[in-house]
């Protein structure tokens, strides 16, 4: 058994590719043994690698690909705190005061992230948007009434707007939403190098492509074999490798489907009021933004499997439709697509991430962001290992562990 999956993570065009004034080179593997090694160079890994590096501690990451070049590159990058399962069925499911716990951890994480981005000046074109949460198959205008008194109560910046509200201030189809502040967009790929580069130059180091195929824990550390035969030693392993998930350590409730996207020429932006990030209280949904170049990126359509050259022979119709599907959303004619893209997409029974200790190994960490927020949980991710490390726990790690499910 491999000790992360092997995937073809997206195909089609996305819209922001790394290209080559985004590389870097690859760093010579250390000879020493390290603090911490992190596998993965996604937004995961670079998140974590610009927070630990900052406590002085030596860092490796490795990668099969280039920083940024795997599922990142795929994302479109709504950073919310709203998760995939809403507050009021989560609430169904594990009573409201544990859901409203999770629910406000997150949304502290995505505030954290917007204040640490430009307090350090991270150039990664992060802009703040009104955030709408629009009826549909999950929570109708009745239901989606009371998700909004709940998240009101409980301290979070929502309100329900009429539909004829929601026409009139955003010039869309008239809908009843959710209006949410503390939500922003970036560019997931700027964003990833930046957070990389910052942790180079604390010293930390990125060797790509390399592959992690095995791992044992020795007294001191873990020894972790790589594909060519040679081997790294650290004191602590962190498993950051997205979709293409670890068998050995990640439940098999945090699953995979495919997803799809499309983005029109930059410029298009904006096709309705104040550039509002728009998704659907349906599973599964539809969602739409704007980028800082005027592109109008939509995506959803999700299918529950997760075999690439299937996914990527959808492309063309799920464009097709999801094209249609937002040119009525915005009450528009048509959209002229530029680009259509397909991915591997992870999900969990809560929506929520999988962030915590390995079972039985006290030198493994898993770091995965599964579900529809995944710049969001990175930063969650940053936040409760960077504190565990430190010694001072997070009050809140539990909520997120990796074997709540049982």
């Amino acid at each position: 058994m491999e000790l992360s999956e092997s995937r073809d993570l997206r195909g089609g065009n996305p819209c922001w590719v790394p290209n080559a004034s985004h590389a870097f080179a690859s760093d010579t593997l250390p000879a020493s043994q390290i603090d911490v090694l992190i596998i993965g160079a996604g937004i995961m890994g670079a998140m974590l690698a610009d927070r630990l590096s900052a406590q002085g501690l030596q860092l490796l990451l490795l990668d099969r690909r280039p920083p940024a070049q795997g599922a990142t590159a795929a994302s479109t990058a709504l950073v919310m705190w709203g998760a995939d399962t809403p507050l009021s069925l989560l609430s169904e499911k594990i009573g409201e005061k544990e859901a409203v716990r999770r629910w406000k951890r997150v949304h502290a994480a995505a505030g954290n992230l917007a204040r640490y981005i430009d307090s350090e000046g991270i150039d990664c074109a992060r802009i703040d948007r009104p955030e709408l949460y629009l009826a549909g198959t999950l929570l109708d205008e009745k239901a989606l009434r009371a998700e909004g008194d709940m998240r009101r109560t409980n301290g979070l910046p929502s309100e329900f707007i009429a539909a004829d509200a929601v026409a009139e201030r955003f010039d869309i189809h008239a809908r009843p939403a959710l209006l949410s502040a503390g939500s922003y967009e970036v560019d997931p790929v700027k964003l990833t190098l930046a957070l990389l580069a910052r942790a180079r130059d604390r010293g930390a180091k990125a060797c790509f492509p390399i592959d992690a195929v095995a791992l044992s824990e020795v007294t001191d550390g873990v020894i972790v074999t790589l594909n060519d035969g040679r081997t790294v030693k650290a004191k602590r392993i962190i498993l950051a490798t997205g979709y293409e998930r670890s068998p050995w350590f990640l439940p098999p409730a945090f699953r995979l489907s495919s997803s799809f996207a499309i983005a029109t020429r930059p410029g298009t932006a904006p096709m309705w009021r104040e550039n509002a990030m728009i998704w659907e209280a349906s599973s599964p949904y539809l969602y739409t933004r704007a980028t800082a170049d005027g592109r109008v990126i939509a995506g959803g359509e999700d299918e529950d499997f997760s075999d690439a050259s299937k996914r990527d022979a959808l492309i063309s119709a799920k464009s097709g439709t999801i094209a249609a599907k937002l040119a009525a959303m915005i009450a528009v004619e048509d959209i002229a697509v530029d680009c259509a893209w397909a991915a591997a997409f992870g999900g969990s029974p809560d929506g929520l991430p999988a962030i915590g200790q390995a079972a039985n190994h006290d030198r493994v960490w898993l770091a995965y962001g599964f579900g529809g927020n995944g710049v969001t949980f990175a930063a969650l991710g940053a936040e409760l290992l960077t504190a565990e490390f430190a010694g001072d726990r997070d009050g809140d790690a539990d909520c997120f562990s990796p074997y709540r499910f049982g």
